[in-house]
């Protein structure tokens, strides 16, 4: 199945404690069914220090379900994503304002 998401998408979550908060897509996961979103689902992660970086508590962006996830489109409404032919080409597009997202 084709992804609906895509790195550097701006999303909105849809669910779980950082409901409503938006952000953009660094990195997807398509068979864990997962993305990382800068700024979302922030964890603590204890980390060693070595000679080129200092040690301690660093925050780090976990994975969330892509199904927690939302497209925002150019209005800044979240959306759903859906596919077209155009021409030889298939596009993805924004379902409520009908617009391509990549062109």
């Amino acid at each position: 199945m084709a992804a609906k998401l895509k790195k550097g998408d701006k999303v909105v979550v849809l669910a779980g404690k950082d409901k409503g908060k938006e952000g953009t897509i660094s990195s997807v996961d398509p068979k864990a069914g997962k993305a990382v979103v800068d700024g979302i689902n922030m964890a603590v992660r204890h980390t060693k220090q070595t000679q080129t970086s200092q040690g301690g508590r660093q925050p780090k962006a976990m994975p969330i379900q892509l199904s927690n996830l939302a497209f925002l489109d150019a209005n800044g409404k979240a959306t759903r994503v859906g596919f077209k032919i155009e021409g030889d080409k298939k596009v993805r597009y924004a379902k409520t304002t009908g617009d391509v997202i990549d062109a």
